[in-house]
């Protein structure tokens, strides 16, 4: 029997899915730089970070894990303490998804593998549990909740990447986005990391699929400000068993906090934006900026980081194929926008015009 959520689209939930939508749209008109975005995004990179682990647990400031992911260039496995190790393997996954995104990866589980792998700063990976796992009060003791039989795990695992492939068409993004969140939790299928997991999975089906706002807002620090409402809209059930109704239960609850969850996000980084650009971070930009489509600010993007890009890098960040991508290529050589770095064939490489190569100083 495939997994099949049971959730009703309230009133609340229509409301923030058209707050979301609002947002989305008018934040691709903002002229902002590839650098303040590149600088936002590093800041939500940090921000994602910090909550994500805080969550669970993490004693370390913002300041403190700032200054541990960009001023020691260790290893996660090289770490003695735990929590600057736990900062520095999520920093690591995160960097993992973003360049699995840029290259144009689907929706896996050998995807989930390998973010769950680093999440744990284990380099082998770990495969779902073998045997049954519990979660407990860390105050009282008491029995919070029992996930799903070992057993059913890999089954469970791949109901769920299957759901996302059949609806991910046909449903809000933000909806599937919830709703795996929350299922993968349910499911549990590691003895560690689920939860970070989950966020970093959530992330990247909202980014992969039209809902990234150029990475730079956090649900993270969402969640992490009100600990108590993010687990008790997980609780969607009485009973503890998953097979004694958290299997079936109604999902509207969680998705209500959810999409609320989103919709506030999205609405800060809009704020946020809005005060760069006053500061006039953008403003003397702004004229050339405008010159350009949003696929070429997008294509700004790639050049914060590389002086010079290969159509499969083009590929990939756009989410489009190389046959595209080269397309696209020779129409902005042809409008001036692009020129050809490297003539070889095999390893043609494109870099900005001289016009606009300030854009991205």
């Amino acid at each position: 029997m495939t997994w099949q959520p049971k959730y009703t689209i309230t009133k609340e939930i229509l409301s923030n899915l058209t707050r979301i939508e609002q947002v989305r749209e008018t934040f691709e008109n903002k002229p902002l730089s590839p650098v303040l975005l590149n600088s936002l995004h590093n800041t939500a990179k940090v921000s994602s970070v910090h909550y994500s682990t805080k969550i669970e647990g993490n004693r370390l400031s913002m300041e403190q894990v700032e200054r541990t992911l960009h001023t020691m260039a260790k290893k996660a496995e090289t770490y003695h303490q735990r929590d600057e190790k736990e900062v520095k393997a999520y920093y690591d996954a995160l960097n993992y998804m973003e360049k699995y995104l840029e290259e144009g990866g689907i929706f896996t589980e050998t995807f989930i593998q390998k973010t769950h792998t680093l999440v744990e700063g284990q380099k082998k990976i770990i495969p779902y549990r073998e045997t049954q796992n519990a979660i407990y009060d860390s105050v009282s003791g008491g029995l919070v909740y029992l996930p799903p039989e070992a057993k059913d795990v890999p089954v469970f695992m791949k109901e769920m990447v299957a759901w996302v492939k059949e609806n991910i068409d046909t449903l809000p993004t933000p909806i599937v986005a919830g709703l795996i969140h929350y299922q993968f939790v349910t499911i549990h299928p590691y003895f560690d990391g689920n939860g970070r997991t989950a966020r970093l999975i959530t992330s990247f089906l909202m980014r992969k699929f039209g809902y990234g706002l150029k990475g730079i807002y956090s649900l993270e620090e969402y969640y992490a400000k009100d600990l108590s409402s993010y687990y008790a809209a997980l609780a969607t059930h009485p009973h503890h068993n998953y097979y004694e109704g958290r299997h079936e239960a109604d999902l509207t609850g969680w998705l209500e906090y959810f999409i609320k969850g989103v919709a506030e996000s999205f609405e800060k980084v809009s704020v946020k934006a809005e005060e760069e650009i006053k500061k006039g971070f953008t403003v003397d930009k702004s004229p050339l900026l405008r010159e350009l489509d949003i696929k070429q600010r997008k294509a700004l993007e790639l050049f914060v980081e590389y002086k010079e890009i290969t159509s499969g890098q083009l590929a990939g960040y756009m989410g489009i194929s190389e046959q595209s991508a080269r397309i696209l290529l020779r129409k902005w050589i042809a409008e001036g926008f692009l020129q050809v770095a490297n003539q070889a064939k095999k390893n043609r490489t494109y870099t900005l015009s001289e016009k606009y190569e300030d854009l991205v100083k």
